[in-house]
């Protein structure tokens, strides 16, 4: 069930509790300067020294001392095990864009979860920081500010067809699967423009191009997906 906690007209960042770079954190407040604890990710933006605006999920990995420190009115506990917590926080913050970080290294089963939740909440313009790169669900159409050489990997969740300018492999006529053709490693000529005909292919970038993607993923033509029927 979609239940809207933090609704915001800015990006919001949004925090797990796996295992962030030194700079993650500050990097998303810098472009979503509102933060959303996931669970244990709290206990990483208390050590930071960042407000929580609203903490989300079941609470098990969130120690007593977080929750001292968090008003009881910013205390979300969703206690059902059916969903992780990353998809909770999707569901539960209504935002332009999405700056999720925590949810990458560590735990492999946790980083697949991450981003099939991605999917499963096309809706959401989310951009995940995973190392040095930003991961992002393709929107029906969407224009990369890459440069040349820039590595662009495309990996279909699902069998997927899409079309391309500005890359050196474009897509054109090909159908993506994740137990077929995979579009990983692809590199761009210059800037580049994807299509694609469903929210199954996620994209991966260089993380340098976090500004500049999270601007393209904003513009009026690339709409993102409509959100599933409940």
């Amino acid at each position: 069930m979609k239940t809207t906690i933090v609704a915001s007209r800015g990006p919001v960042t949004v925090i797990g509790g796996g295992q962030p770079g030194p700079n993650d954190l500050k990097e998303a407040l810098q472009l979503a300067p509102m933060c959303v604890a996931v669970d244990g990710g709290a206990n990483l933006a208390r050590d930071a020294g960042v407000e929580i605006a609203a903490l989300v999920g079941d609470f098990d990995s969130v120690t007593p001392e977080t929750l001292s420190q968090i008003p009881p009115a910013r205390q979300f506990k969703l206690a059902e095990q059916e969903t992780t917590d990353f998809d909770k926080a999707l569901r539960s913050v209504a935002a332009p864009l999405i700056v999720a970080v925590g949810f990458s290294g560590g735990r492999v089963d946790h980083q697949l979860a991450a981003l099939s939740s991605l999917a499963r909440h096309p809706h959401q313009r989310c951009l995940l920081i995973a190392g040095e790169q930003v991961i992002f669900l393709a929107p029906p159409r969407l224009d990369l500010p890459t440069r040349a050489g820039d590595v662009v990997s495309i990996y279909p969740l699902a069998a997927v067809h899409g079309e391309s300018s500005g890359l050196e492999w474009p897509l054109d006529g090909l159908e993506l699967s994740p137990l077929g053709r995979l579009g990983t490693s692809n590199r761009a000529t210059g800037p580049a423009t994807l299509r694609v005909d469903r929210p199954a292919a996620l994209v991966m970038v260089p993380r340098v191009l976090i500004p500049q993607v999270a601007q393209s993923l904003l513009q009026p033509d690339a709409a993102a997906w409509p959100a599933p029927s409940e």
